[in-house]
């Protein structure tokens, strides 16, 4: 069930003063607007009396009523039944005994009674809503016209001055003339059943109500309808002018149906406690007045919102209420017996901050957007008044609720918030605005005194409310009196999420650094470790001189070097990382890791407890060494790279390569500076170090290659003699295996030694193979060492290296084909054939040789070479082949040779047949060229039999003929007597 909405004040009394009717009530009452501090207030009585005063009233000064005079319209015991000012023309009509009268509106005058009306009932003047006022003539439907001329030429005419008058069943609509007589401009009989009782008259639309129902006339087509019917046991109708909406309000009993101009209801309808004796509007509600007892309702919602007494004598008697019938109208007359009571409507804020007084907050909100909507308060008031309420529930200590607000606000600014993080005087006190909005709030204190005064108002507000005293302290708070650590902890944690959203905000840059830095404050003080980390390692304007010695003295230093590195204070920042892996076991992230090592189960060994301790400081350790190697990868310092690049490769040397080697920095470093720096004892560092000069920023540089290539060549020895002299167990390889997936590779290069070393020999011919020779010769690197003799040009070293040594029969024949001398192949094939050293005959090798690279050998030499003790089946087979294969490449020679030579022959015989040919030249025969006879002329013909006289020959050249083809580049080919047969 939806709660009931709380009341307001939305009117307030202006002024009231008792009248003298000679004990005849009131019957009708009008206002008129002279100006913005003056209107006139009309009242009629039963008796025929009117009355007139004026209500003079501004913000400045009290409200003045003064009574001006008073005339009788028509005589004793004549009704004055209703009032229209006509203030434009100066003049008012009052309706009296059926009879309308006209009287200048200061009552100077006697009443004049206006000719051929009477039997009047009901009358009304025309209201132009603010559409029609810019439009009066408004598209026909169908492209029809007016029904009437008479009002049709009315439509030139100020609205004020057409009427509308029921007499009985009739309706007339007349215009009123400067003269002041009426005009009559249409009349309108037997369409309405009942006598006319109410009329309102909006543009080109009528609204009658009668005892039978109501209707609506249409004047620019005539038509005529029923919008709905009364019950015979209904009250007598009513109408009433929505003025603000250009709409009409119809009563039924006790229920209101608001319709628009088309007679459709619109909104909800008004649902009153009884039947009013009178309704008027002002702004968005609507006021019915019944027994003394005036109530206001929200014309959307239908909600009465204030109820008040009439205060008079005249209580429970009839009572009058009277707007001023515009869009704007702010006045309203409330008349009883004897008493006359105005009325102005409360200003939105004041409404507003009568409910922030009475801590109605959501009812204040609802209030700034429903005036929104009706386009009496801007969106920014909408945003001040979030901002207000914020500050309210602040000091109430509902954090939650107030930081809601102030997100909802677009006006507020972050800095007003400052003095409750951090105390004045401060760097940012400056930015606050000395904004106190309506002054509902104390001003701003930091929130440990905020919570202390409001604790204070609790307590007292339970010792109140133990004697009987209702107070405005919330109800949850009586119940739970909440604890300060509670609220502190609230009322932080809410000031951080304030604050996250206005980092997104549009700030300048004071407001960003204010909002960043006591951001950080606060992280700090709830002890958000990973939030402070986090928000000093992205961008952020923190001002670290704000920030350093409270972080410092609270033991954050990672937080803090992440804020010297955002700054760009580099050596600061590598000085914290630096001394946080030296004494990385003490630090409070270790503890913090300890703690859970020593929630381990009792029956776990008591080596994998100190394993998951070990692997947590190297994890801190390593940890620092990352973020290090982060700030020196983009610094150009190279004095500050080098002196930390040492405690970086003692714990991680990938870091220390990557720090060396990063692309990152805009100046490089120099390689001989770094090559001087970097401790003999990390090799891996040295040798990655050089590889990358090399091979990334291709380094020239022969001392480099000949260092980097020593370097391997030593690597590869100590590799090689430890795999001779060490046998790992299958536990061993296990155990190191497992360091190795858990902490890192234990080298920094993912390829073996020998294979790099064997790389880079092939790859390089810039190093000193006679230094890498003299290094490994003595040793059992074979294939390093053939590569070198092969860079030294020692073929017969390099083919019995890789024949005898290696037995590589592969490299050996690759190694021939790339030297391409047939000796070579007999050679290796010698070596084959007669290995020495005792030892036997490679004949398998040598029956490969000669079945892939035969056609190489000389047969003869190869016979020759043949060692008896060689199995005839291995080498029978091959020899043939290789036979053969010589027999068919001496043949297809001489085919080659005789077609070579036959087309010769053919292209010496058709040369010879075109310069043999003969051309007959006639009277008749002209250049193709231009076109001239040739006669006696000379003539030259191209291949394509064109003919030319020699004037254009001279100027086609001998290459191009006319038709434009270039013999040069495209010959012309006729087939001779090889190809035809």
């Amino acid at each position: 069930m939806a709660a009931k909405p709380k009341s307001r004040t939305v009117l307030e009394p202006l002024a009231d003063f008792a009248i003298n009717t000679s004990n005849s009530p009131i019957k009708s009452v009008a206002l008129s607007k002279l100006s913005n501090t003056e209107t006139l207030i009309y009242i009629g009585t039963l008796s025929g009396t009117l009355l007139l005063y004026s209500l003079n009233y501004s913000q400045d000064s009290p409200p003045e009523i003064s009574f001006l005079r008073r005339v009788s319209i028509s005589g004793i015991g004549s009704t004055i039944n209703s009032i229209i000012p006509l203030a434009h023309i100066g003049k008012v009509v009052v309706l009296s005994d059926g009879f309308l009268f006209l009287i200048d509106d200061k009552l100077l005058q006697s009443a004049k009674r206006i000719s051929l009306i009477k039997g009047v009932t009901a009358f009304c003047s025309r209201f132009q809503s603010q559409k029609f006022r810019s439009n009066p003539f408004p598209q026909r439907a169908n492209g029809g016209s007016y029904t009437n001329h008479n009002y049709d030429n009315a439509n030139n005419s100020n609205s004020n001055s057409l009427f509308a008058i029921g007499m009985g069943k009739k309706l007339v609509l007349a215009e009123l003339i400067l003269s002041g007589s009426l005009v009559i401009l249409k009349e309108i009989q037997g369409v309405f059943d009942g006598i006319i009782m109410n009329l309102v008259w909006v543009d080109d639309t009528l609204i009658v109500g009668s005892k039978t129902g109501y209707y609506l006339y249409n004047c620019i087509n005539g038509q005529c309808g029923l919008i709905f019917s009364l019950p015979d046991s209904s009250s007598s109708p009513q109408l009433k002018l929505l003025a603000k909406e250009c709409r009409v309000l119809l009563m039924v009993d006790n229920v209101g149906v608001i319709v628009d101009t088309e007679g459709q209801p619109v909104s909800g309808s008004l649902v009153f406690k009884e039947v009013p004796d009178s309704i008027g509007e002002i702004g968005s509600y609507v006021l019915a007045v019944r027994n003394g007892k005036m109530e206001l309702y929200h014309k959307k919602t239908g909600d009465c919102v204030q109820k008040f007494m009439v205060v008079g004598d005249g209580g429970g008697g009839l009572c009058i209420v009277k707007d001023e019938e515009n869009e704007s109208g702010k006045l309203l007359v409330v008349a009883t017996s004897l008493k006359v009571m105005c009325y102005r409507k409360v200003s939105g804020e004041e409404q507003i901050k009568d409910l922030l007084r009475k801590k109605n907050f959501k009812e204040a909100i609802s209030l700034v957007e429903e005036l929104q909507n009706d386009g009496e308060l801007t969106k920014e008031m909408l945003s001040f008044v979030h901002a207000q309420v914020g500050f309210l529930l602040l000091f109430d200590l509902h954090f939650e609720e107030a930081v809601d607000h102030f997100l909802l606000s677009e006006t507020m600014q972050p800095s007003e918030l400052f003095p409750f993080i951090m105390r004045d005087p401060n760097r940012w006190t400056l930015l606050v605005p000395r904004n106190r909005y309506w002054g509902l709030h104390p001003p701003p204190a930091p929130l440990e005194n905020v919570i202390d005064d409001g604790l204070t108002a609790i307590q007292r507000a339970v010792f109140l409310k133990k004697a009987g005293v209702e107070t405005a302290v919330d109800d949850d708070f009586h119940l739970n009196p909440p604890s300060r650590a509670d609220l502190l902890e609230s009322a932080i944690q809410n000031m951080i999420r304030y604050l996250q959203a206005c980092r997104d905000n549009d700030l300048t840059p004071s407001l960003r650094e204010g909002v960043d830095t006591l951001l950080m404050y606060l992280y700090r003080a709830l002890n958000r470790v990973d939030d402070m980390e986090r928000l000093a390692s992205c961008e952020n304007s923190c001002v670290v001189e704000e920030l350093e010695t409270l972080l410092n003295d609270s033991g954050h230093l990672r937080t803090l070097a992440f804020l010297y590195a955002g700054k760009g204070m580099s050596a600061k920042a590598l000085g914290i990382w630096r001394t946080l892996a030296r004494n990385y076991s003490q630090s409070s992230y270790y503890k913090e890791q300890s703690e859970e090592t020593e929630s381990t189960t009792e029956n776990e060994d008591s080596t994998t407890d100190l394993q998951v301790a070990s692997r947590k400081v190297i994890f801190g350790r390593e940890t620092a060494a990352i973020e290090a190697s982060r700030i020196l990868e983009e610094s150009s310092d190279q004095e500050l790279v080098l002196q930390h690049l040492g405690w970086i490769a003692d714990i991680n040397q990938t870091l220390a390569v990557q720090v060396l080697i990063s692309e990152k920095r805009i100046n490089q470093l120099s390689p001989d500076e770094v090559i001087a720096a970097i401790d003999l004892k990390k090799v891996e560092i040295l040798q990655r170090y050089l590889q990358w000069l090399i091979e990334e920023q291709y380094s020239d540089d022969t001392r480099f290659h000949t260092t980097y290539a020593l370097l391997l060549a030593k690597s590869a020895l100590e590799t090689y003699e430890m795999e001779l002299t060490t046998q790992n167990s299958v536990a061993g390889a296990l155990k190191n295996e497992m360091y190795v997936s858990e902490f890192g590779a234990s080298s920094i290069f993912e390829t073996p030694v020998r294979e790099r070393f064997q790389i880079f020999l092939e790859s390089s011919d810039l190093y000193d193979a006679e230094d890498v020779l003299d290094l490994i010769e003595e040793s059992e690197l074979w294939l390093e060492k053939a590569i070198l003799y092969r860079k030294l040009g020692h073929e017969t070293l390099v083919l019995q290296i890789l024949a005898l040594k290696l037995e590589d029969c592969e490299a050996a024949e690759r190694y021939c084909v790339e030297i391409g001398r047939p000796d070579a192949y007999m050679q290796l094939l010698e070596m084959y054939l007669d290995p020495k050293d005792g030892r036997e005959p490679m004949f398998k090798a040598a029956v490969r040789l000669l079945h892939n690279h035969g056609e190489m050998l000389d047969p003869l030499q190869v016979l020759e070479r043949l060692s008896p003790n060689m199995p005839l089946q291995l080498a029978s087979d091959t020899i043939l082949r290789m036979l053969r294969a010589r027999l068919h490449h001496h043949r297809q020679g001489q085919i080659v040779h005789n077609l070579s030579h036959a087309m010769d022959v053919d292209a010496s015989l058709a040369r010879l047949e075109e310069r043999s040919r003969h051309v007959l030249i006639n009277d008749e025969s002209v250049c193709n060229s231009c076109h001239a006879r040739l006669g006696t002329k000379l003539f030259a013909m191209y291949p394509d039999d064109t003919i030319v006289c020699y004037k254009c020959f001279r100027r086609q050249g001998e290459s191009t003929s006319v038709t434009g083809r270039n013999f040069e580049k495209d010959p012309l080919v006729k087939p001779g007597w090889l190809v035809t047969r």
